[in-house]
């Protein structure tokens, strides 16, 4: 069995973060290919409304995520912190408990949404067929949000160990199930979009596994829960959970007014669109996945009270953005003749939109990045509801207004430079925000629990009641 060590409070910052990122995002973009390689095939049927369906159900489905994302986020900062200040036996018991809430907690929200989804997919635009479509693949593919649960805080709490590539295996062996059975099912089978669902399906429950698993094999395993140890997490879980789930909701619900605006300008402008949100995370996967990869260093170094290297994480944290956001831009622009043929675009809007992005759109992603970076330095030095008012503020005062003004000016493209436009404002703010949280650290750090303001006020809600 492995030793409980806090590996990120000694050597290279810069190469902690590389490696973090870039193992972490093999796993992420072995995911988001697949997801990329389902809509090229949807889009070999030739049929527009199948794309526009599951660009809705993308930002149904990117809610749900959301919700795992912030039990994930939870999960990780508490065992990175324990882990920093040498308390094993906390950090087993505080990843045991984060995973029974976040089944329970994800299998509710998963409930909630499953017996809602026509109305939330036609308050995004969808219509006719289109939306009996969309509710349809989606009906297949949340119930299994608990196992993708289980495996979103089993990657968390392995790399919380310092462990990315296990954390890696795991999604690239739900991305290699996927990827064989999605041209079998849709295919071979000719279920079309239902079995791209139940790929999905599968993919998910090999993540669940192959995450689970070295934990147990690699760092002791889980505790026994009992009443009185879940009674003890439940406060600080929830302290770094609820805003969060808050902070990252922000984001697919900052993406159903863009993908509402987008839906006035027709099934072509929503395609377009849809296949932007899948060259995103394929493009950009190693910033995604820097977003959860610098929090461990940054948790770990802030329990063992090394606030310089807190500082320099951060710095090497955005210089590490720049440099990943000007490559990708590049292979982007070069790459537009192939991604034309791969997704046999002719002239017309969903062209335009996808040329925009794969040139001087994609290089505003270093905006996202500096947000991410960011908002890990919020969730793991105890201020996670900075996070939820830099994300609630970038997807709601920076995203209508501007998308509404460019819609108005530049049409279906002037959606998605809006969108953009406005996250860089935000960006700036949350800059800003970050340094200032590192610097009160570094003046007059916290004593004792770093989240204990924020879990007090939920122990003494959970008492009332």
């Amino acid at each position: 069995m492995a030793d409980a060590q806090a590996k990120f409070t000694q050597g290279g910052l810069f190469g902690h973060i590389s490696v973090m990122s870039l193992t972490a995002s093999v796993g992420l973009m072995a995911v988001f290919l697949v997801d990329f390689v389902d809509m090229i095939f949807i889009s070999m049927l030739g049929k527009a409304e199948l794309a526009a369906a599951v660009g809705y159900a993308g930002a149904i489905l990117f809610f749900t995520t959301s919700f795992g994302i912030g039990m994930a986020i939870a999960a990780g900062a508490l065992v990175a912190r324990a882990l920093g200040a040498g308390q094993a036996e906390e950090a087993r018991r505080r990843a045991t408990n984060a995973l029974i809430y976040g089944v329970i907690f994800g299998a509710i929200f998963a409930a909630l949404v499953w017996m809602n989804l026509a109305t939330f997919a036609a308050l995004l635009g969808a219509t006719g067929e289109t939306l009996d479509l969309a509710v349809h693949y989606l009906q297949i593919i949340v119930p299994s949000l608990p196992f993708l649960m289980i495996g979103m805080i089993g990657g968390a709490i392995l790399r919380a160990h310092g462990d990315a590539r296990r954390a890696m295996m795991a999604t690239i062996w739900g991305g290699l199930v996927n990827a064989v059975l999605d041209p079998i099912l849709i295919f071979g089978l000719d279920l079309e979009l239902t079995g791209a669902a139940m790929a999905s399906v599968c993919a998910r429950l090999v993540i669940a596994v192959t995450a689970l698993l070295p934990l147990i094999r690699h760092y002791g395993g889980f505790d026994k829960p009992t009443a009185a140890s879940l009674k003890i997490d439940l406060p600080p879980i929830l302290a770094i959970a609820v805003p969060a789930i808050l902070t990252q909701l922000a984001t697919p619900i900052g993406q159903a007014y863009v993908t509402r605006a987008m839906a006035a300008f027709g099934e072509e402008a929503v395609a377009g669109m849809a296949i932007v949100a899948r060259m995103t995370p394929v493009g950009f996967g190693i910033i995604f996945a820097l977003s959860g990869a610098i929090g461990p260093i940054i948790g770990q170094n802030a329990g063992a009270g090394l606030h310089d290297r807190v500082r320099r994480a951060f710095r090497d944290g955005l210089w590490f953005t720049a440099i990943v956001v000007i490559v990708v831009s590049a292979l982007f622009f070069l790459a537009r003749p192939a991604i034309q043929m791969l997704f046999q675009l002719e002239t017309g809007v969903t062209l335009t939109i996808v040329f925009l992005f794969a040139g001087p759109l994609s290089l505003m992603f270093f905006f996202n990045g500096v947000i991410f970076v960011a908002n890990a330095a919020f969730n793991n030095l105890g201020h996670p509801f900075y996070s939820t008012v830099v994300n609630w503020g970038r997807h709601t005062l920076g995203t209508i207004p501007f998308v509404i003004v460019g819609a108005a000016w530049f049409g279906a493209p002037g959606v998605l430079i809006g969108q953009y436009l406005g996250g860089a404002v935000f960006a700036v703010i949350a800059f800003w925000l970050a340094r200032r949280v590192i610097a009160n650290q570094a003046i007059a750090p916290e004593k004792g629990e770093p989240f204990a303001r924020q879990a007090r006020l939920f122990s003494l809600l959970h008492h009332r009641r």
